[in-house]
C-alpha cells in the first residue's frame, strides 16, 4: 500500500470513527433529547397492539396527520418565500431603510404563536380555522428562514456572481444558478425548523380551533379522556418528523463548502431596484405590519387598563424574573449539551455524526405538553431529586431546543479555520486542550447567537413550562395563557408585553449578528 492510499484509508476511518471524547459526550446529549421517545414507547407499549391499531388506523387520524402535513407545508412554503425574498432585499439590494427593515423581519420571532393568534382573535371577528393558523404560524415562523439566509447572503462570495455575470448570464439566472445555490444548506436548515416548529405548535392551533394532531393531543390529554389515545397520536407525529427529516436530509449536497474564492472578503454588488423597489418597500411594511402591527395595537388598547389594576406591577416583576431564571437555565443546559454534537458534525463528519445529528430532532416536533409529561415521568421515576426543580424544566427545554443549538454551534465550527488547530496539535497539544483553547473560542460568536436563539426560545415555551415549573413559580408565558384563556385580554396586556420586550433583545441581537446592520456597501448595476 502507498503513503497516498494509507492517508486515504486513515481519512475514511476516521469519518467513520469519530473522535471518542466527543462521540461520547454526543451520545450524552442526544440521550436527553431521546427521554420523551422512551416515554412514548413505554406508555404506548404498555396498551398493546389491539388498543394501538384501534386508535390509530382510524379516518380521524389519517385526517388530523394529512391536515397537520398540509398546515406544515403551506406554513414552511410561504416562510421560505418571504424569508429569502426578505434577505435578499435587505442583504442584496438598495432598499431605503434596509437597516431598519432587517431588524423589523427578525422582531416576529419575539412574538410568541399564542399572543400572536390572541391578538388576532381579538382584533378580527370570526377569526378561525386552518388559513386563519396558516397567517398567524408564517407570520412568527418566517424569521427562522429569514435570519440565516441574510447571514449566508451577507457572507456568501461575490466573485462566484461576479464570474457568472462576466459568463453572460444575466441578473435573475445568477441569482436563480449561483446566489440562491450558495446559500441552499441555510434556506434548507430554516425551512426545517418551520416545519417542526408547526408539527409542534399547540397555542396557536388550540386558539384558532384548528383541528390538528396537536390539538387533538392537548384535548385528550387535558381533559383527561384518553390519554393513551394521546400518546399515540404522538407517535405519529414522532414517523412524520421522520419522513420530514430525512426528506431534509435526501436534499442535502454532500460535503458542500461555501467558502470565499478571494483572501479578502468583501461586500457584494447591491441590485439597484428602480421602478420595483417602493413596491417591495410596500410589502415589507404591510408584512410588518401584519406581523408586528395588530399584536401591538391589540396589546395597546388594552394595555392601560392592565397596569392599572392593584397589585399588577409586583407579580409583573415576579413573573419577568422566573422568566430569565428558567430561560437562562435552559439556554444553558442546552448549549452544553449541543456543544459536542455541533463540533461532531464538524470536524468529524460521518454516519455516527449523522445519525446523532438526525435523533436529536426527532423530539423537537412533539408538543411541549408530550414532552412534559415524559419529564414529569422521567422525574418521579428516575431522577426524583430533579422533580419539583427548575433543572428539570431546563431538561425539557434541552429536549425541545436541542437542534436550535446543534445547528448554531455546527455552523459556527464550519465557519473556523481547522488549520489552526491542526497547527496546535503539531506542537503536542492534546485534542481536548486544542478544543478548549482554540476551536470553542473560535466559534465563540456563533455559539453564542446560539444560546439566544435557545433563550428566546424558553421565553415564549408554554405547555412543557406550565407542567413542570415548581409549585409557585409563574412565568410571563404562563401567567399570559392563564389570563388570555379566560379572555382576560386587559389583565393579560402587560405580561404579553413585557415577553415580547424580553424577547426583542436576543432578536436584535441576532438580527445584528446576520449583517445586515452592517454599513459596508457597494454600488451596484440592475
Amino acid at each position: 500500500m502507498t503513503m497516498a492510499s494509507a492517508a486515504v484509508v486513515r481519512r475514511r476511518v476516521r469519518r467513520l470513527v469519530p473522535r471518542p471524547v466527543l462521540a461520547t459526550a454526543a451520545v450524552a446529549g442526544v440521550c436527553v433529547a431521546l427521554i420523551p421517545l422512551a416515554y412514548l414507547a413505554v406508555r404506548v407499549g404498555d396498551a398493546g397492539w389491539a388498543r394501538i391499531s384501534e386508535e390509530l388506523f382510524t379516518v380521524r387520524t389519517g385526517e388530523l396527520a394529512a391536515r397537520s402535513l398540509a398546515l406544515a407545508g403551506a406554513v414552511t412554503v410561504a416562510c421560505t418565500v418571504l424569508g429569502v425574498a426578505t434577505a435578499f432585499l435587505v442583504t442584496r439590494t438598495d432598499l431605503p431603510a434596509r437597516r431598519l427593515f432587517g431588524v423589523l423581519a427578525a422582531l416576529p420571532l419575539a412574538v410568541p404563536s399564542y399572543a400572536a393568534a390572541f391578538a388576532w382573535v381579538s382584533t378580527v371577528a370570526g377569526f378561525e380555522g386552518f388559513w386563519a393558523a396558516a397567517l398567524v404560524l408564517t407570520l412568527v415562523s418566517y424569521p427562522y428562514v429569514f435570519l440565516p439566509v441574510a447571514a449566508a447572503l451577507a457572507s456568501a462570495d461575490p466573485a462566484q456572481e461576479e464570474v457568472a455575470r462576466s459568463l453572460g448570464s444575466g441578473p435573475w439566472r445568477t441569482l436563480l444558478t449561483v446566489t440562491l445555490r450558495q446559500v441552499r444548506p441555510a434556506v434548507g436548515a430554516g425551512a426545517l425548523l418551520v416545519a417542526l416548529y408547526v408539527l409542534s405548535d399547540f397555542g396557536a392551533v388550540s386558539v384558532l380551533r384548528a383541528d390538528v394532531l396537536t390539538r387533538a393531543i392537548f384535548t385528550s390529554i387535558s381533559l383527561g379522556f384518553d390519554p393513551t389515545g394521546a400518546l399515540v397520536l404522538a407517535t405519529v407525529l414522532v414517523v412524520l418528523t421522520v419522513l420530514i427529516v430525512s426528506g431534509e436530509q435526501l436534499t442535502r449536497r454532500q460535503a458542500a463548502r461555501y467558502a470565499r474564492l478571494g483572501g479578502v472578503g468583501r461586500p457584494p454588488v447591491r441590485r439597484r431596484l428602480g421602478r420595483l423597489r417602493w413596491i417591495a418597500v410596500s410589502a415589507l411594511i404591510g408584512t410588518g405590519a401584519l406581523a408586528l402591527g395588530v399584536p401591538a395595537a391589540s396589546l395597546a388598547r388594552w394595555f392601560g387598563e392592565g397596569v392599572s389594576r392593584p397589585g399588577s406591577l409586583t407579580g409583573l416583576a415576579t413573573a419577568a424574573g422566573n422568566s430569565l431564571t428558567v430561560s437562562a437555565a435552559g439556554a444553558g443546559l442546552t448549549m452544553l449539551l449541543a456543544l459536542p454534537l455541533g463540533l461532531l458534525g464538524a470536524r468529524a463528519p460521518g454516519p455516527v455524526a449523522v445519525a446523532l445529528d438526525r435523533l436529536a430532532y426527532l423530539s423537537h416536533a412533539l408538543p411541549g405538553l408530550v414532552i412534559g409529561l415524559s419529564l414529569v415521568f422521567f422525574g418521579i421515576n428516575v431522577a426524583y431529586p430533579l422533580y419539583q426543580s427548575v433543572w428539570l424544566l431546563a431538561l425539557a427545554y434541552a429536549a425541545l431546543f436541542l437542534p436550535l443549538a446543534v445547528a448554531a454551534v455546527g455552523a459556527a465550527a464550519l465557519q473556523t479555520p481547522p488549520a489552526l488547530e491542526e497547527v496546535a496539535r503539531s506542537l503536542g497539544r492534546r485534542r481536548t486542550y486544542v478544543l478548549r483553547t482554540v476551536t470553542v473560542p473560535l466559534a465563540a460568536p456563533g455559539i453564542a447567537a446560539g444560546a439566544a436563539l435557545v433563550f428566546l426560545t424558553c421565553m415564549k415555551e408554554l405547555p412543557a413550562t406550565l407542567l413542570l415549573r415548581p409549585t409557585g413559580m409563574d412565568t410571563l408565558a404562563t401567567e399570559l395563557w392563564s389570563r388570555t384563556s379566560v379572555s382576560a385580554y386587559a389583565a393579560a396586556a402587560p405580561y404579553a408585553a413585557l415577553l415580547v420586550l424580553l424577547a426583542a433583545v436576543p432578536t436584535w441581537w441576532l438580527s445584528a449578528r446576520t449583517g445586515v446592520l452592517s454599513q459596508g456597501v457597494q454600488g451596484g448595476g440592475a
